[in-house]
């Protein structure tokens, strides 16, 4: 994909806006927030939580091997890797959204404005294309959803504040890093895929041999 033609200027702000969306500080982040709600008494909430992100993260790794295995059999549907920065940020939001609303009416809000947002951002830096991004918020909120619907009533004692703060300061801790995760991923595809004979031969397959 071609990325948008920008200001240089303005890129380091758009991969400043992305970063927040990186597993390197998405996945600490997570921990952080289960160990807080975990914390105020809500075990449930913590373990449904730690689930179902995980579950999201799974689902976003086999929708990235299947699609990076098999490009040219979804080739037209120019999807070769769903975005796992949108599904993060998309899960994440939406997630906490679901967990301290309870309210249906702000999943979708909460989880579709931190898609557009990091969504946006992966566009104008020309690594995914709209489809790819598209795939990736879908993902997030099933993630989202599937958290309302078991997590279960948080208990009163719960505090939005002290939430806040452990973003903040994961946020602040670990924004900017990244994890080489993409190329791992893109090597593991080529041998998932040697297992499947609609795959095999393909081109993406020789661009992994030769990376």
């Amino acid at each position: 994909m071609t990325p948008f033609v920008i200001p240089f200027a303005y890129t380091d702000r758009v991969k400043y806006l992305t970063d927040f969306a990186d597993q390197a500080l998405i996945l600490p982040l997570v921990l952080a927030i289960a160990v807080a709600l975990a914390v105020q008494g809500w075990r449930r909430g913590a373990l449904t939580w730690l689930i179902v992100v995980a579950g999201t993260f799974a689902a976003t790794l086999g929708f990235k091997l299947l699609f990076l295995g098999c490009s040219p059999v979804f080739g037209p549907m120019d999807v070769h890797s769903p975005s796992g920065h949108v599904a993060a940020a998309t899960v994440v939001t939406g997630g906490l959204a679901a967990l301290l609303t309870r309210h249906r009416t702000t999943i979708l809000p909460a989880a579709l404005l931190a898609a557009i947002v990091i969504g946006v951002s992966r566009l104008i830096l020309g690594a995914h294309t709209l489809p790819e991004v598209i795939v990736g918020a879908l993902i997030g909120l099933a993630g989202a959803a599937t958290l309302l619907r078991v997590a279960g009533t948080p208990p009163p004692t719960l505090r939005i504040v002290p939430l806040i703060a452990v973003i903040v300061v994961v946020a602040a801790l670990f924004h900017g890093l990244h994890l080489p995760a993409e190329a791992a991923i893109r090597h593991t595809a080529f041998r998932v895929t040697q297992f499947i004979p609609a795959c095999r031969g393909t081109p993406i397959l020789q661009q992994l041999l030769a990376s």
